[in-house]
């Protein structure tokens, strides 16, 4: 999976969602080697047909464009740093400024916005009040039958010029909260301004402060990895000799009597609380027909991928016997898994069927959340992807090799203790069928 994803130089968005951060930063640095390796193949290629003249070397073409620097008295190219300058003004004095401004000129535009939308109201509220008092007027007047039509322009007028002083007071009074607002407002925005200032500056600290325990990460990184390697050397040749002994002699043999004969075998499953479990009986069919998709569809494919490809490698069993191992769940949900190992202690976990990978998923029980790492299983051998480039023959010899190495040196997890079933029949029972 981990070549096939180096290979295209992307990743399905379903699957890095499932990956950790840790991971996220070890599969794009690894995408980058890839890219630099297919880089300097590209140009030693080039250079070698070069030099075999099988393709003349590349010219650059004249061009009448070019770049000429301005140069101080000292013969040397003029540079200027704003703030350091003879009558420069220092960088806070000049961002003090450019924020004040920027203030001003906000509130001064939200401002006119207010006070048009203001003086909209007003001249529409007094125009309708005066048109309505015409109309009431003219209703009287023609009412009453009055004959003094000039006593009736008189009193009109006196009308207007009421309205018109009411007008200009009530214009005043909105100019004065227009800019007692427009004062706020401009305060606000500063203050605004000047806090996002401030915490950009804090920002860049902690981006330093950052990069230095990182360097300070990856050099302890370092020396914990060649520990590591020292350890799986040691594991790897004890194993060989116990190999050599014939502790392990009789899996094979027993693994194609199992394909030959196509027997039923009962297999023990382990409850959380360690009680005997129901047997299952299992059947090996491996089917020359099968051939399997890019990635997995449905959940009847992934039932048939299991049977077909894991069962015959004994995926999900304890070392040795025919007994599910306590740890082992089936295709069940990043929830559910996290459900079963929330009353659990840090070190729990359990291994469940992916539905996103052919593989499966390690859930793990941290002091406060989870932990999903992803176990590619697409090829002849076992590996976390991304996080650890250490192959396993078996799923079992994955699950025991960490019991004892940490899987990531930034989280230092360790398998401590399984989550088993609790429920019946067992989530995994549709893989046994």
């Amino acid at each position: 999976m981990l070549q096939q994803i180096l290979h295209d130089s992307c990743i399905d968005s379903e699957l890095l969602a499932e990956l950790s951060d840790m991971q996220k930063h070890i599969l794009f640095y690894k995408i980058r080697e890839e890219q630099l390796r297919r880089w300097r193949e590209h140009e030693a290629q080039e250079a070698l047909a070069q030099a075999e003249g099988q393709r003349p070397p590349k010219t650059k073409r004249e061009s009448d464009k070019h770049i000429q620097w301005l140069l101080g008295a000292d013969g040397e190219v003029w540079v200027w740093i704003m703030g350091e300058g003879p009558g420069d003004k220092p960088y806070e004095e000049i961002s003090e400024e450019l924020i004040t401004e920027r203030a001003q000129l906000q509130a001064q535009r939200e401002a006119e916005e207010l006070w048009k939308q203001k003086e909209a109201e007003i001249t529409k509220k007094f125009r309708d009040a005066l048109a309505n008092e015409k109309a009431r007027i003219l209703a009287e007047k023609w009412r009453v039958e009055m004959e003094d039509r000039k006593a009736a322009k008189v009193l009109e007028e006196q009308i207007h010029e009421e309205f018109k002083r009411k007008e200009e007071e009530v214009r005043k009074q909105e100019e004065e909260q227009v800019h007692l607002q427009e004062e706020r407002r401009a305060k606000e925005l500063y203050w605004t301004l000047k806090q996002a200032q401030m915490q950009s500056h804090a920002s860049e600290e902690e981006d330093l402060e950052w990069q230095e325990q990182l360097l300070r990460s990856k050099a302890v990184d370092e020396e914990r990895s060649r520990c590591a390697q020292r350890a799986r050397d040691e594991y790897q040749r004890h194993s060989l000799r116990a190999i050599q002994k014939g502790t392990v002699a009789g899996l094979s043999s027993m693994f194609q009597e199992l394909g030959q004969n196509q027997q039923e075998v009962r297999l023990h499953h382990h409850h959380y609380h360690s009680s005997p479990g129901p047997l299952l009986p299992l059947k090996v069919l491996v089917s020359s027909a099968w051939e399997r998709p890019l990635r997995p569809i449905s959940r009847e494919v992934i039932v048939r991928w299991f049977k077909e490809e894991q069962l015959p490698r004994r995926a999900g069993f304890e070392r040795n016997t025919t007994s599910i191992a306590p740890w082992f769940h089936g295709i069940i949900t990043r929830e559910d898994a996290e459900d079963l190992l929330e009353s659990m202690t840090e070190g729990a976990f359990l291994v469940r069927v992916s539905d996103k990978i052919w593989g499966y998923t390690l859930s793990y029980r941290l002091q406060q959340g989870f932990k999903h790492f992803l176990v590619d299983a697409s090829g002849d051998f076992y590996s976390f992807l991304g996080v650890d480039p250490n192959r396993h023959a078996t799923l079992t010899d994955l699950i025991d090799f960490h019991k004892e190495e940490i899987i990531t040196v930034s989280g230092g997890e360790l398998l401590q203790k399984p989550c088993g079933q609790r429920d019946s029949p067992p989530d995994y029972h549709l893989l046994f069928e």
